[in-house]
């Protein structure tokens, strides 16, 4: 798994096609082949995969995958796999794999995180390759020690001794399709130089540019030069041959940086070796490079993360993967997964350790677009054991997965698990238990050794390792704990590894069964999230924080206005993320990055990601995608000190603009306007007092409560901008009316203008993809949407609703073919 792209002159040919696959009794051998239901299958994949391309399982079905054995098989020929010498491959095989070659045993791999590479000689003649995929559940039956906590997610804790994923084995939150089968590519490749472990590494030396490569190459080369490139400007450096490894650098003057795009461009260079053998040169590619520094600051409790000398404020979410039944996802769909994120303002993703290791085309997209990686190593919450044989095994894959990641350009850091020490401290371990020797040691000094930082743990630091106000933490005062929203601030959170776990209420296209489904039916609660044992799940704690920001029962609108009650609550969660991440990047604030927990759902359903699973953003994206962008602007309640403004500009450039506040009360009448020039400079936060606008005291807080509310709405606006407050509560009222909304549309823009006050304007317009949404109105004001068509399927009509009125506007766009 080095960081070779390719080599010219190799052959190689991927065994995706004319697979047959089958389940059998556990415990089967190749002798019972026969007797096995045969259907055709394409690969990688996995059984649950397999099952539902031959249309044999859905969401609904019932299949305990860990029970049985599942078998695979391939016919090699001329047609598909060279001839001659060979290697062949496997990237991937879930868990507890075996491999023959025409009836002779070629491999076992008990890991599905490490690749296999065997050497094999094939003649052109039909050769049959066969693997199974041993039932898990026999073995996790088997007695072993006791685990020194409880893992309350799990029904195995026996799970803790196989490196396997934890998705499809965790009831609470995960669909039940764990991974077994081969479900990273199986391929034979035919070699014109056998290129071993390769290290590329780049660092950044005042305004050069520094590229180190070492690789082991084939006895017949004589000459090799490494050469980095970007836009004709190349530097070439000959490699030497030392110890068996060719080693050297080159460098560029005047190099430009990578960053992260909330910052800057995140500039990539081509890096190749050209090697020469007798029988000329060969060009092998080693994919592309980025210079820049980053530097985390550790002390006094603090995680504070520095790109190129400049503090960055990390936000994003935890990545999942875009089909969890088989893991596998194309580079463009990767693509635009994470354009998706940097639409959003996000700037970092977490790959956690109950996920699986991404595919290169992954990270390769995270470079490209200047999205920062948090990477953690595959292990959760368990108590890992530490014997001779299962650290060896360990050592395999993360020496593997380090030699993909090392020298990508958005890896930040590498985490040695998710949870583990919180875990045991919250299931009251010994304290010496919190630190297990694997990770605080072992694999430490591996990423250590490659100059990549390193946490040992997701949650870690402080007097218990769950405490927000030290080092790394999984943040759920605001959230799972029910938390006012000003635990935000009063927590002193320094960095949040996740966060702000909601069920969030997908349109009616994310949910299983469409608009019909209620939220207290049997099918939209198996899909609800939640901790097994607990007497709650993640709709209960949305419909919290309905009840808080609204006023309104939650549970007695659900009976009375179901569609009211959805209304609110898609609001609901997204309005608590933005107030969050306004108190976050303040400039007074302790908080140097947060990652929402699930970017994506895992299924159809109101889960915990910001997108539903067909990849359609939710409305909480959309109201929490303005508090993460670039370029934001927000008001904070600081009693009676009065109201704040708190403008971020991560950008590269200052900006210069009037920063206006206008005070409305009812649902129309301006009663106060203040505005100002304002120079913010690049990559800065600024705090103002509203009051200071103001030539006389006006209670914008109504802190001071001398008589009713001054405004009932506070808005700002600064360089596209803007930010609400409301003095009195978030309590909605009907009644505007239904000439309060009006849309002009011009092809494939709609302006949408505001009589009177509009709140969380939603436009659903399915199969097209707003400009914005969810979003608040002035009195007078307007807003241009523009669309773009993402499913050829998509009508060009749709509808436009405020949540503080009972009209319904409808609209289409001009020029668009039904």
């Amino acid at each position: 798994m080095s960081r070779v792209r390719s080599v010219e002159g190799t052959r190689r040919c991927l065994i995706d096609r004319g697979w047959e696959f089958a389940p059998a009794a556990a415990g089967s051998t190749p002798e019972q082949l026969d007797r096995l239901d045969w259907k055709p299958a394409t690969a990688p994949n996995t059984a649950a995969g397999a099952l539902r391309d031959v249309q044999a399982w859905d969401w609904d079905s019932r299949v305990d995958f860990d029970a049985a054995d599942w078998w695979w098989r391939v016919q090699l020929d001329a047609e598909n796999a060279p001839i001659g010498s060979v290697v062949l491959g496997f990237d991937g095989l879930a868990t507890l794999a075996d491999v023959w070659l025409d009836g002779a045993h070629l491999l076992h791999s008990d890991n599905m995180f490490v690749a296999h590479e065997l050497p094999l000689e094939l003649d052109g003649h039909a050769h049959e390759l066969l693997i199974r995929c041993a039932a898990l559940a026999p073995e996790l039956a088997r007695k072993r020690p006791r685990p020194r906590w409880r893992v309350p997610m799990l029904t195995h804790t026996q799970l803790r001794w196989f490196r396997t994923s934890l998705l499809g084995r965790t009831p609470g939150w995960s669909p039940p399709c764990p991974a077994v089968g081969p479900w990273r590519p199986v391929w034979i490749e035919q070699r014109r130089l056998s290129v071993g472990r390769t290290d590329v590494r780049s660092r950044v030396e005042g305004d050069h540019g520094i590229v180190e490569a070492s690789l082991e190459l084939g006895d017949d080369i004589t000459t090799a030069s490494l050469i980095v490139e970007l836009e004709g400007q190349r530097a070439r450096g000959e490699l030497s041959l030392h110890e068996g490894r060719w080693t050297g650098q080159t460098t560029l003057a005047a190099v430009r940086l990578w960053w992260p795009h909330t910052h800057g461009a995140p500039i990539c260079y081509r890096v190749w070796v050209e090697a020469r053998d007798g029988s000329g040169n060969i060009t092998i590619d080693l994919g592309h490079t980025g210079f820049r520094s980053i530097e985390i600051e550790r002390g006094n409790g603090d995680f504070a993360l520095r790109v190129n000398g400049v503090d960055v404020f990390c936000r994003g979410a935890c990545w999942t993967p875009l089909d969890v039944v088989t893991l596998a996802a194309t580079p463009q769909a990767l693509r635009e997964a994470v354009a998706q994120v940097c639409s959003a303002g996000m700037n970092m993703l977490r790959v956690g350790g109950t996920m699986v290791y991404e595919d290169d085309a992954f990270y390769d997209a995270l470079d490209e677009h200047g999205v920062l990686l948090w990477q953690d190593l595959m292990f959760a919450n368990m108590d890992y054991p530490e014997d001779e044989a299962f650290v060896a095994g360990v050592l395999v894959e993360v020496d593997q997965q380090l030699a993909r990641l090392q020298d990508h350009p958005a890896l930040a850091l590498v985490c040695g698990n998710s949870e583990v020490e919180q875990q045991a401290a919250m299931s009251a371990a010994s304290r010496e238990l919190w630190s297990p020797s694997l990770f605080h040691r072992t694999i430490a000094a591996r990423v250590d050794a490659l100059g990549i930082s390193y946490v040992p743990s997701s949650a870690h630091g402080g007097a218990f390792p769950h405490v927000a106000n030290t080092g790394t933490s999984s943040y759920y005062g605001v959230g799972a704990y029910l938390r006012p929203l000003d635990d935000a601030r009063r927590s002193e959170l320094v960095f949040a590894s996740e966060c702000l776990a909601f069920a969030n209420i997908p349109h009616d296209s994310g949910l299983p069964g469409g608009p019909a489904l209620r939220v207290h039916h049997p099918a939209w609660k198996a899909r609800s999230p939640r901790d097994l044992g607990a007497g709650w799940d993640f709709d209960d704690v949305r419909d919290h924080y309905v009840a808080r920001l609204f006023s309104v029962d939650p549970v007695a609108l659900r009976v009375s206005d179901h569609e009211r009650y959805l209304a609110l609550g898609r609001a609901a969660t997204g309005e608590v993320m933005a107030q969050a991440f306004a108190e976050w990047r303040r400039e007074r604030s302790p908080t140097r990055g947060a990652l929402i927990w699930f970017l994506r759902d895992l299924w159809p359903g109101a889960g915990w990601g910001l997108i539903d699973a067909h990849g359609v953003a939710k409305p909480a994206w959309w109201i929490a995608r303005r508090a993460l962008l670039p370029l934001t602007l927000a008001i904070t309640d600081e009693g009676t000190n009065g109201l704040a403004l708190h403008m971020t500009n991560d950008g590269a450039a200052a900006v210069t603009d009037t920063l206006e506040l206008t005070l409305w009360r009812g649902g129309a009448i301006e009663v106060g306007r203040a505005c100002r020039e304002v120079n913010l400079p690049a990559h800065a936060t600024r705090e103002l007092p509203a009051a200071v606008l103001f030539d006389h005291f006006v209670d914008l807080s109504w802190a001071y409560r001398f008589g009713p509310p001054t405004a009932h709405a506070v808005h700002a606006s600064f360089a596209g901008a803007d930010a609400w407050w409301f003095p009195a509560g978030m309590g909605l009222e009907q009644g505007m009316g239904s000439s309060s909304l009006s849309v002009d549309v011009h092809g494939h823009t709609a302006t949408i203008h505001a009589a009177g006050m509009a709140r969380y304007i939603a436009i659903d317009l399915p199969g097209w993809l707003p400009s914005d949404n969810y979003f608040h109105l002035a009195p007078g004001h307007m807003r241009s949407v523009d669309f773009d068509q993402v499913h050829a399927s998509g009508k060009p009509s749709g509808t436009i609703t405020a949540l503080n009125s009972e009209a319904v506007l409808r609209f289409k766009l001009d020029h668009v073919a039904e």
